[in-house]
């Protein structure tokens, strides 16, 4: 396992981060015995950093995860959780974000985390996209959540803030200029790499307009979220296990679950010498980007943790695999 630095955090993580969310599931609907062996193993591999979030299970995966983290007693783990934002709490979106950590904490059984994010989207105005979507004064606004943020750190309750970069694309690029923040996660995949290379006009969902290049050139840390699109890259195997039932959702303006999976069924070209899956060569996309801090994984067995620590190597696409990339993200990816 190789590492790199969150930002300017001074924290080391592993390149491949152990995602406890619903897709992969295995920290939500495994059993106790199966998550301690997972996260036992995860370690022996270098793994370092743990991202779970209140939603998760309805705090089940924070439970779970602070049960075995307690029980294993690793040293200089990272772990991170998340704040989401209800529209029955943007009457008070300050006493929320209070009550959820304090909540977040005692599953956790810790003091403290270490990155403290906020979940849900934000756009350029409260309710754009849905009634719970934050609005940029609703984050960077005096008494807002940027302020709350600043206060529990103070009191020691977490070391470093973050926020998730998805809703409307100019609403992020102002929270990240703000300087606000230390860590974004941001969603990175080979079916929409916009937050990181450019892509031609017209393509499908979301153009994130290089929103990771935006914040590593802030300092920021940069954590990819949905390398494998919400489980399209995986297809049927990448279902196995505890992973959740039909798929995880693609959380993006203009991404189809079905239409992703036909798009993936393109990029087969990519399978050929050490990597042996579509998974594989998603990780080893995203990892080649040295703004990335580090790639989320849900995992759903021991299998998968494998094949994803198994990517943490130094080795970059061939140029005429991303000279077909490009292609693909130009027509049959990019257009309406």
């Amino acid at each position: 396992m190789r590492y790199r630095e969150l930002g300017k955090t001074q924290l080391q993580v592993s390149e491949i981060g152990f995602g406890c969310g619903n897709v992969g599931g295995l920290m939500i609907r495994g059993s106790h015995a199966e998550q301690v062996q997972a996260v036992r193993r995860a370690i022996e591999l270098g793994i370092n950093y743990f991202d779970t979030a209140a939603s998760y299970g309805s705090g089940i995966s924070e439970t779970n995860l602070g049960r075995v983290l307690r029980e294993l007693q690793p040293k200089n783990v990272v772990v991170a959780t998340k704040v989401g934002i209800r529209a029955e709490d943007l009457g008070d979106i300050r006493g929320a974000v209070k009550k959820s950590l304090k909540e977040s904490l005692r599953r956790l059984k810790r003091e403290s985390v270490d990155v403290f994010f906020l979940h849900p989207q934000v756009a350029l105005a409260r309710g754009r996209i849905r009634p719970e979507t934050l609005g940029v004064v609703d984050v960077l606004g005096a008494g807002g959540v940027a302020d709350v943020f600043d206060e529990l750190r103070l009191q020691g309750l977490f070391r470093f803030s973050g926020f998730t970069g998805l809703g409307e694309t100019e609403a992020l690029h102002r929270i990240v200029a703000s300087g606000r923040f230390d860590v974004v996660q941001a969603y990175y995949n080979l079916l929409n790499p916009s937050a990181g290379v450019p892509v031609p006009a017209g393509f499908v969902g979301n153009d994130f307009k290089l929103l990771i290049r935006k914040a590593s050139k802030r300092g920021m840390g940069v954590v990819v979220i949905r390398v494998l699109a919400g489980g399209a890259l995986g297809g049927s195997v990448a279902r196995q296990g505890h992973a959740a039932p039909g798929f995880g959702g693609t959380l993006v303006e203009g991404a189809d679950y079905e239409a992703d999976v036909d798009r993936a069924k393109k990029l087969r070209f990519l399978i050929s010498g050490e990597i042996q899956s579509l998974p594989q060569a998603g990780i080893r996309f995203a990892l080649m980007s040295k703004d990335i801090s580090t790639v989320l994984v849900g995992f759903s067995d021991l299998r998968q943790i494998e094949e994803a620590t198994s990517c943490s190597v130094e080795e970059p696409f061939p140029r005429e695999w991303l000279d077909k990339l490009q292609g693909l993200w130009a027509t049959d990816f990019g257009r309406r």
